[in-house]
This record gives structure tokens, C-alpha cells and sequence, in this order.
């Protein structure tokens, strides 16, 4: 197969979990003897190309009034103008039906759009291409992409997203196949209304960094237990959250946190955190950082459409405390390899801490089972195979329209 991946960024500009499955679909696939060219913005007008590990890449010039992934961080009236032009934008369109028009893929597969608008579906039509759109979060309803607006998770759409994402749903009607990356990912938009006529499919993430680990030996404990949270440090994280339940407990045991995150929202957690029991460790390798930890904990108050960083932990035999918000709980199962907690019972991730730090054979045997109860969901190949098989069928069935049932991947 010819493929096209249409996504927002491109390694090595990194922004989340999403580039790292495109990077990993991309370089997978190409092994595999398929033709692939990746096709990303960029901050630089026109169109440049070039190698990476070996993908041809081509990096596209925003056409919009900013680069979003600069600093500063514009005024909210630039913002709001910035996000009007993303609900369409025709500019995108020209771009890609160029793109098209020279590289001639048999398929293109859409990842995150911001930036490309569902303007791109329409050219992709144009071009008499089917398509796949790959669904890694909430930007097809939201255009903050996460349904998290003033310290809650959005249960309906605000007016201004209903605005901005007038018609999103009816245009979605024209894709061919759509792949969540989670249950939870998938029929969040279904059940919005949106790709009524198309394919169905869940497909996990991998993890294409976490090498192939033994058990650690069972150790006696000589130092307090450690806590840790790792990843962006941002208001839908739930960091404020585990810092109020961690230091509720008073347990002899310390609590890393790990990431980046607005230097002013950071300095306010600090503020709240006692230094004698919480450490801010900065950006940290995640694999180095889960070696240094006993529990890790995801208390994200706002949906997560997958939690690749919850794969990663169990990937390194720790047990974890997870939110029940959006998929994380397709990988953490309470009781097997971790325990949830919820952010409408705030004590309950204080008592899920609270019993990880006094019960230690529960912790124990979490534990023991952490990196079993996800391996079939680790594999790069797995990903692989699964997602060439969409493509594969998708390109077969072009043109019939079909019933809507998900596949899901097996656990």
C-alpha cells in the first residue's frame, strides 16, 4: 500500500502519545514494505521535506495567524480568532490537495487535525481517496481537544465548542473507517453523532519504548514508600488533587512528581505541596523515573482517551491508582494490577493510597501481576498487525458502506 499519515506534528517535534503511535505506525509499516510519507505543519511557510529514521516527511507552513506551539502563549481574543479559522481551514485544504495530487496514495490516514481542520477530509475526498481517521482525542468536539474547561471535565459541549464545531459531525459522515484508541475514545464521538456511515474500530496503543523486563526481586523496604506521577503538569492531570490526598494521609512515604508544566501553575502547586514529602523532580525519562518508584498514580480529572503513561507503568511491574475518567480503566483493571479512584469521590484516591502504603502483600501482588495483564497491548507488531488490517480492509470494501461493528482489539 501507498499510505499518507496526516497528523498535527511530527517526530521530533513531540506534543503527546499521539506522535508517538504515528512515529511507530509510520517507521512500522514502511518496514513492512509498505510506501509511507508523513505529512505534518510546521512554523515555516511552504512545504519542506525531509528524512527521518528513514519515513519521508514533509512539514507544511501553518496557515493560520500563529504557530500555537511557540511561547509566548498569545491573548485569548488571538486564541478564539485562531480556533474560528481552525473550524474550516481553506488554506490547509489547498495544501494538502497539492500534497495529493503530486505524492498519489492509495489511502490517507488522519490522525490529530488540529491545525489541518476537517477541511482535510474534504480534499482527501477531492481526490477520490478513501480515508481513515485515527481518534487520539476530544479536538472533533472540543477545540482544546479535552473536554476540561475551569478545573471540570466538561459533561455537555459549551456553547462556544458547539459553535466552533457546527457541522463537524455531518462532515464526519464521509470518512470511511474510523479507529478509537480506546473504547472510550471511540464511543465518545459515536455517541456524539459523528461517523454515522463509517467502519468501526478500537485499536490500543503500543508502548514502542519499554524494553523487555524481568520481575524485580521481592525487596525489604530500607526507605519510605515513593508515590510518583509522571507527565504534563497541567490543570486536567489531577496533580493538585493527588498532592491534597497524598498529604491528607500524613504517611511516612514521599510523593515524586515529575513533568512540566506552566511555570506559574507549577509555583502554585509547590505552594500547596509540604517539600518535607512532595518533590517536584522535573522532566524525567520515564523508564529511569518508574525505576525509582513503588506505586505510580494517574489522577487525571479530565478524560483520558488512552493513558499510555498507565500502559508504561504496568509495563514496569508497579501497580497503579487511576481515575475511572475516559480509558484508563481499559488498562488498569481494579483489584488486578492497580485500583481506581474517582474524581466525584475525592477521598477515594486518599484511600487507594492510603491502602497501597498499609496493605503490602496487595501491593505486592498488583504488582506481580502489572506487566502480564498488559503484554498482549505492549507490542509494537500487535499494533502493527491490527492496523494493517484495517487499512487493508478498508481499501477492499472502498465505495460500500457497511454496518457499524467494532472490532476490538484483543487484551
Amino acid at each position: 500500500m501507498k499510505l499518507l499519515f496526516l497528523n498535527t506534528l511530527y517526530a521530533p517535534h513531540i506534543g503527546g502519545g499521539a506522535e508517538l503511535m504515528v512515529q511507530a505506525m509510520a517507521e512500522g509499516l514502511q518496514a513492512r514494505g509498505h510506501s509511507v510519507q508523513v505529512l505534518s505543519t510546521g512554523p515555516d511557510a511552504g512545504v519542506h521535506s525531509e528524512l527521518h529514521n528513514g519515513v519521508p516527511v514533509l512539514r507544511a507552513g501553518l496557515r493560520n495567524l500563529y504557530w500555537p506551539f511557540a511561547d509566548p502563549r498569545p491573548g485569548l481574543l488571538r486564541r478564539l480568532a485562531w480556533h474560528a479559522l481552525d473550524r474550516y481551514n481553506r488554506g490547509m485544504r489547498d495544501v494538502l490537495a497539492q500534497v495529493l495530487a503530486q505524492s498519489r496514495p492509495d489511502l490517507v490516514v488522519c490522525h490529530n487535525l488540529s491545525g489541518w481542520s476537517i477541511a482535510a477530509w474534504d480534499a482527501i475526498r477531492d481526490a477520490g481517496l478513501p480515508i481513515v481517521q485515527v481518534l487520539h482525542d476530544q479536538y472533533l468536539t472540543c477545540p482544546r481537544a479535552m473536554r476540561f474547561n475551569n478545573g471540570q471535565h466538561c459533561q455537555q459541549q459549551c456553547v462556544s465548542c458547539a459553535l466552533l464545531r457546527r457541522s463537524h459531525a455531518q462532515a464526519s459522515a464521509q470518512v470511511d473507517t474510523v479507529v478509537g484508541v480506546s473504547r472510550y475514545q471511540l464511543a465518545a464521538l459515536v455517541d456524539a453523532g459523528y461517523f454515522a456511515h463509517s467502519q468501526h474500530y478500537v485499536v490500543y496503543n503500543c508502548a514502542p519504548f519499554i524494553p523487555l523486563q524481568e520481575a524485580p526481586a521481592a525487596l525489604v523496604q530500607h526507605r519510605p514508600l515513593r508515590f510518583g506521577f509522571i507527565g504534563a503538569i497541567t490543570p486536567n492531570k489531577g496533580v493538585e488533587w493527588l498532592i491534597e490526598q497524598f498529604q491528607k494521609q500524613a504517611l511516612d512515604a514521599s510523593l515524586l512528581i515529575a513533568g512540566r508544566g506552566d511555570a506559574a501553575y507549577v509555583n502554585t502547586l509547590k505552594s500547596l505541596a509540604d517539600p518535607q514529602h512532595v518533590h517536584f523532580v522535573g522532566y524525567r525519562n520515564p523508564c529511569g523515573f518508574f525505576a525509582e518508584i513503588d506505586v505510580a498514580v494517574v489522577p487525571s480529572v479530565g478524560p483520558e482517551s488512552f493513558g499510555l503513561v498507565a500502559l508504561e507503568a504496568c509495563a514496569h511491574h508497579l501497580p497503579v491508582i487511576v481515575s475511572t475518567r475516559g480509558g484508563l480503566v481499559e488498562i488498569v483493571r481494579d483489584g488486578l494490577n492497580g485500583l481506581h479512584c474517582s474524581p466525584e469521590r475525592p477521598d477515594s484516591l486518599g484511600d487507594a493510597i492510603r491502602r497501597l502504603s498499609e496493605d503490602a502483600p496487595l501491593r505486592q501482588r498488583l504488582a506481580s501481576r502489572a506487566r502480564e495483564s498488559v503484554e498482549s497491548m505492549l507490542s509494537v507488531e500487535r499494533m502493527l498487525d491490527e492496523y494493517e488490517a484495517v487499512l487493508h480492509h478498508t481499501l477492499l470494501s472502498r465505495g460500500v458502506r457497511h454496518g457499524s461493528a467494532i472490532a476490538v482489539s484483543a487484551l
